[in-house]
């Protein structure tokens, strides 16, 4: 005691490195990073690293999805609790859309059904529906005025899981057996909505620029950028962001031809602003509400980007924030 009492009455040193104010607590390690502080690439990176070393059992998920039947889901999750946990919340988030024995229900993303039908997709009716593992799992988009649901994504067709795979072959898969399914995309009396899957291109300038010009038979509300390692991943990740047409070129930085897709509307500006602001609090470490918000939540990098609403919105069907909550 009489030499540490020397030694402290000398010097604050409690060891031969000497002291420092900048230097991390040393138990700073054993505190895991916060999801926000890691950058896109590095999240994209270590997600991409998940996805292999996962191995779910997405065959009984995608049954049970189909046939509406989680008993013993509790009893399984408590005999495995120190296993991997499903990166599904059966709660919250269920498919758009999927069709089992003889019937087509559709989901929303908050796990509610509201609407049963039949369809002509495979298992969506009873006279395509010949055993109980013909059903199908697919994420749509439904446009009220069209009658249609438009097809982002399979997760399960006949029986036969996706989920694990690649983007490239599940689009692939996807454009390829919807035009298999004859009548699939006219309304009839046993398929009163179309279903039609809405295409995809490269991610190159090229692409962008000729995408960017083309006319589309529907409303384009925004592009969404998939990556091409990625797996069918419910809920924000790094690995798929969204933007509005008119957002590519300050975003992307790439140049874009002039046309109604790329008109930007009279809040593009402040949007931008937005934007800029967030990047640079993001470069000085400030953390404004909003972006610890978006962080937290563990929502992709873009998501802020998404339409501000105004104080004083005029009461017109065609102002953007009516668009935006449409």
């Amino acid at each position: 005691m009489e030499e540490l009492s020397q030694a402290l009455a000398s010097s604050f040193s409690v060891s031969q490195d000497l002291n420092s104010t900048a230097a991390p607590h040393p138990r700073l390690s054993q505190y895991k990073s916060k999801y926000s502080s890691l950058e896109q690439s590095e999240r994209r990176r270590r997600l991409l690293e998940l996805q292999k070393s996962k191995r779910l059992d997405y065959v009984n998920h995608a049954r049970r999805l189909a046939e509406d039947d989680w008993t013993g889901v509790e009893s399984e999750e408590e005999d495995k609790k120190d296993d991997e946990e499903m990166d599904i919340d059966t709660g919250k988030k269920l498919p758009k859309r999927y069709a089992n024995q003889g019937s087509t229900s559709a989901y929303t993303k908050s796990g509610y059904c509201v609407n049963r039908f039949s369809s002509l997709l495979p298992g969506g009716n009873r006279r395509n529906s010949t055993t109980a593992k013909d059903y199908t799992i697919l994420d749509c988009i439904y446009s009220e005025v069209n009658q249609t649901y438009y097809v982002l994504d399979v997760m399960c067709w006949r029986g036969h899981p996706f989920y694990d795979c690649q983007t490239d072959f599940r689009f692939y898969w996807m454009h390829s057996k919807l035009p298999e399914e004859e009548g699939l995309g006219e309304k009839t009396k046993l398929n009163p909505f179309k279903f039609v899957g809405l295409k995809n291109f490269p991610c190159t300038p090229e692409s962008l620029c000729k995408v960017l010009s083309m006319d589309f038979p529907f409303e384009v509300d925004g592009l969404l950028f998939y990556h091409k390692q990625t797996h069918y991943s419910p809920g924000s990740t790094p690995l798929v962001g969204w933007l509005r047409p008119y957002m590519v070129s300050d975003v992307l930085g790439v140049a874009v031809p002039s046309g109604p897709l790329t008109t930007k509307p009279e809040y593009a500006g402040h949007q931008l602003q937005q934007i800029i602001e967030h990047k640079r609090s993001q470069k000085e470490g400030v953390k404004e509400k909003l972006t610890h918000k978006v962080s937290e939540n563990g929502h992709y990098e873009l998501e802020h980007l998404s339409t501000p609403k105004l104080k004083n919105p005029p009461h017109t069907p065609d102002h953007p924030s009516s668009l935006m909550e449409n």
